[in-house]
């Protein structure tokens, strides 16, 4: 379903990606595991068309998406793909609702069914009661599932987490864990994950090692 192949990334002279490659199956969760500075996260982000390579290519679906560029690159990632980051990055001045809803509302749909399946995603989240409050009135917890949320608003064929459970505590964290192995139980989503987190990798499917630009 996603493939990578020779992804090679520097900046200025450090070398930080030395030719990786990966394929990632559909519905399947992949966790991606290696000290800081081992190239994980800009792994992700190059993958997840954040970020450009220097060389390598990049498929999703069978469309080669690295030669994207411009408004079909951001189109391409709003309609197929989801991101989830350690710090949420949700707007303040937006309720939980309105949250999940702008990645929907910028690709153009209608806005009552936005709308409907953001309170749908809301509540499978366990968030049904908490859809008109703005972040500062949520928790850290509450606040990564709405950003869950929002990174499933468009039905993306894969969801790029980048130390999701980084800025929860324990038990936030296990929980997030759960979420992600009963989407894909449940729905069939598929994940890439950035973690330092070994329990959050055990509960993959797959676990890759990265050292030093490569995977080991």
């Amino acid at each position: 379903m996603l493939s990578a192949k020779n992804i090679v990334k520097s900046y200025g002279n450090l070398q930080v990606l030395k030719g990786v490659s990966l394929d990632i199956n559909q519905g399947e969760i992949v966790s991606i595991i290696g000290s800081s500075g081992a190239g994980k996260s800009t792994l992700l982000h190059i993958i997840g068309t954040l970020d450009s390579p220097d060389s390598g290519e990049i498929f999703l679906k069978n469309e080669r998406v690295d030669t994207l560029a411009g408004k079909k690159l951001a189109s391409f990632r709003n309609k197929h793909m989801g991101f989830v980051f350690q710090f949420h990055h949700l707007l303040p001045e937006f309720t939980a609702l309105e949250n999940v809803c702008i990645p929907g509302w910028l690709a153009g749909k209608k806005k009552k069914e936005v709308e409907a399946r953001a309170k749908e995603l809301l509540e499978t989240l366990g968030l049904n009661d908490r859809i008109d409050n703005k972040p500062n009135a949520l928790s850290g917890g509450e606040q990564q599932r709405v950003a869950v949320a929002r990174s499933l608003i468009n039905k993306p064929d894969i969801v790029f987490a980048d130390e999701p459970t980084g800025n929860l505590d324990s038990q936030n964290a296990r929980e997030l864990h759960k979420l992600f192995v009963d989407l894909r139980n449940r729905h069939g989503q598929t994940f890439l994950i950035v973690t330092h987190n070994e329990e959050l990798a055990q509960m993959s499917d797959r676990v890759l090692h990265m050292k030093d630009g490569k995977m080991v």
